[in-house]
């Protein structure tokens, strides 16, 4: 298992510690109040080939779904859930072709957003890949799939799919596939 770097304050980091850092915070954006979708601008670039997404703290006005789409992509969105209930029963569900990838998180009345979400080639000319989860009252299941258009994004849209978010935040990170 590889060490992670030790620094103190006022040290010169070197190019090898600083390459050795995992994740890399790109951007932070704070959800308004009483919105049903939030638009995050200058998240991806050639900097990263993979991101993490997390949606976390706020609150959901009624028991929702985190819908996510790439900015101005509104069609060939691909994903596949298998899941279970808390009743034990199995859970199946997707989408082929869809404007968005409709169940990436949730949000709970009074017990804030979640939303947990891995991108890999968002800004290359290629499919972006994606997994994340859902969890629901009811369900929780992990959520794969693509995005079928060979397209460079370098941001995203989340959204309520009923009802509105308020407050919360929504960090990116970026980290490379090859060190």
């Amino acid at each position: 298992m590889t060490t992670p770097p030790t620094f103190s304050s006022g040290a010169v980091l070197t190019a090898a510690q600083m390459n050795s850092v995992g994740l890399w915070l790109v951007k932070t954006q704070t959800i308004g109040s009483a919105v049903s979708s939030v638009a995050v601008t200058g998240a991806f670039s050639a900097d990263y080939e993979n991101y993490k997404i997390i949606v976390s703290g706020g609150v959901s006005s009624v028991a929702n779904f985190i819908g996510f789409i790439l900015t101005g992509s509104v069609t060939q969105y691909y994903n596949a859930n298998a899941g279970v209930t808390y009743a034990g029963a199995a859970f199946v569900g997707g989408a082929s072709n869809a404007a968005n990838w409709a169940s990436l998180g949730s949000g709970f009345v009074g017990n804030g957003l979640q939303a947990n979400i891995e991108l890999q080639n968002p800004f290359a000319a290629k499919y972006t890949f994606m997994q994340a989860s859902a969890l629901s009252l009811v369900f929780a299941t992990p959520v794969i799939g693509y995005h079928g258009l060979a397209t460079s994004y370098s941001g995203f849209t989340i959204s309520a799919s009923t009802g509105t978010f308020t407050g919360g935040t929504i960090a990116v990170y970026g980290y490379k596939g090859t060190v």
